[in-house]
C-alpha cells in the first residue's frame, strides 16, 4: 500500500468519525431535547437564536476540535516512519555502514526508499572494505623492500670506503627510507584500526606517571632544537587504558609541539583532574594553525603548515593516530590556536572511580 493510499484511508476514517459525532450530537439536540417538556415557552426570535447557539456549541465546535485532533494524529502517524528513518540514517558513519535501516515491509514509497538507501550503504561498505584491504596489502608488500633498502644503506655506510659527498647522499637517502617506513607503519595502524583489528589492553594506569615519563623523553627531543619543556601541573589521576598506545599518543602530541615551535620556544604540559576526566593540556609557542585549517588537522596526510613542509619532518598521520587512540579510550581531543601566539591541545580521558597511587 502506498503512502498516498494510506493517508487517504486515514483521512476518510477521520471524516467518518467526525460525521458520526456530529450526527449523534445533532440527534440528541434536535430530537431528544425537543421531546422533553419545557417549563415555559419562549418567543420565536429567542428560540431561533437559542437553536443557532445550540447548533454551534454541540455540532460545529466538537467537529472542528475533532478535525484538528484527527489532522494532528494523521500528520504524526504519517511522519513517524520518516522521523525513524532519519534518526537511523543520522547514526550511520564510515565504521557502521554494514548496519541496515529498519524497513516497515509494507512496500510503500518510504519502504522502497529505505531499501535503496540500504543498498547504497552496502555498496559504500564494500568500497571502504576494498580500500582498507588494498591499503593493508600495499603496506605489507612495501615493508619488505623498505627493510632491505634500509639494511643495505646502513651496510654501505659502514663497510664501503666513501667520500664525504657519497656518505652525505646515502645518509639523505636513508632518511627518506626511514620516513617512508614511518608512513607505511602509520597507514597500517590506521587501516587496522578502521577495520577493528586492533585490541587495546585495558588496565588501571597512573596517568601522571606516564606524563612524567614522556616529559623526560620530551626534554631529550627538545634539546637539539633549543626548546624548553616544562610541567606546570601534574595531579595524580588514574585512568583505564593501554599504556603503549597512551605513550604513543603523548609522544605524538609532544613531538608536534616541539617540531612546530618558534626558535627557542616553550612547551608546557599540565595534567589535572576535572570532574570525572583527566585533562591534559599541551601548549607551545609556535607559529600556530590558521583558523581555516583547524577543522582538518585530524585528516590523514593533511599538513596545516605547508610553508614548513620541507623543513619539518612528518607525514601528516600523527594527529590522525592520536585522534584514534583518544576515541578508542572514550576520550576527546581538541586543538585551539592563536597564530603567532600559542597552540593548545586539550586531551580529556575518563577516570576510574577508585584511584590508588602506585607505590
Amino acid at each position: 500500500m502506498t503512502i498516498r493510499t494510506r493517508l487517504n484511508l486515514w483521512y476518510a476514517a477521520v471524516l467518518c468519525l467526525t460525521l458520526l459525532v456530529m450526527a449523534g450530537l445533532s440527534y440528541n439536540e434536535f430530537v431528544v431535547e425537543k421531546r422533553q417538556p419545557k417549563q415555559a415557552e419562549k418567543d420565536s426570535a429567542s428560540q431561533d437564536m437559542e437553536d443557532l447557539v445550540g447548533i454551534l456549541c454541540v455540532t460545529v465546535l466538537p467537529a472542528v476540535v475533532l478535525g484538528l485532533v484527527g489532522g494532528w494524529w494523521l500528520t504524526r502517524q504519517a511522519l513517524a516512519p520518516v522521523a525513524a528513518v532519519t534518526r537511523a540514517a543520522g547514526r550511520i558513519h564510515d565504521r557502521n555502514l554494514h548496519e541496515q535501516l529498519p524497513r516497515s515491509g509494507n512496500g510503500d514509497e518510504l519502504d522502497q526508499l529505505t531499501e535503496v538507501f540500504n543498498a547504497m550503504t552496502a555498496r559504500l561498505n564494500d568500497s571502504f572494505q576494498r580500500i582498507r584491504e588494498f591499503t593493508l596489502h600495499a603496506s605489507h608488500e612495501l615493508k619488505t623492500p623498505l627493510t632491505i633498502l634500509h639494511g643495505e644503506m646502513e651496510s654501505a655506510m659502514t663497510e664501503e670506503p666513501l667520500t664525504a659527498s657519497q656518505r652525505e647522499r646515502i645518509a639523505s637517502e636513508l632518511d627518506e627510507v626511514q620516513r617512508l617506513a614511518k608512513i607505511v607503519d602509520g597507514l597500517t595502524l590506521l587501516t587496522k584500526a578502521d577495520a577493528g583489528q586492533i585490541q587495546l589492553k585495558r588496565e588501571p594506569l597512573q596517568f601522571d606517571d606516564i606524563v612524567r615519563d614522556i616529559f623526560a623523553d620530551a626534554q631529550i627531543l627538545a634539546k637539539p632544537e633549543s626548546i624548553q619543556v616544562q610541567i606546570t601541573n601534574c595531579e595524580p589521576v588514574t585512568i583505564q587504558g593501554d599504556r603503549h598506545r597512551l605513550r604513543q599518543l603523548l609522544l605524538n602530541l609532544i613531538d608536534n609541539a616541539i617540531k612546530y615551535n618558534a626558535p627557542r620556544g616553550l612547551v608546557t604540559i599540565a595534567l589535572a583532574r576535572v570532574h570525572e576526566h583527566a585533562e591534559l593540556i599541551v601548549t607551545n609557542t609556535g607559529p600556530g594553525i590558521p583558523q581555516t585549517s583547524l577543522p582538518r588537522v585530524f585528516d590523514r596526510f593533511y599538513r596545516a603548515d605547508p610553508a614548513h613542509g620541507d623543513a619539518v619532518e612528518g607525514c601528516g598521520l600523527g594527529l590522525s593516530i592520536a585522534q584514534w587512540i583518544v576515541s578508542a579510550h572514550d576520550g576527546q581531543i581538541q586543538i585551539v590556536s592563536q597564530p603567532e601566539v600559542k597552540t593548545m591541545v586539550t586531551l580529556r580521558l575518563p577516570t576510574v572511580k577508585a584511584e590508588v597511587k602506585a607505590v
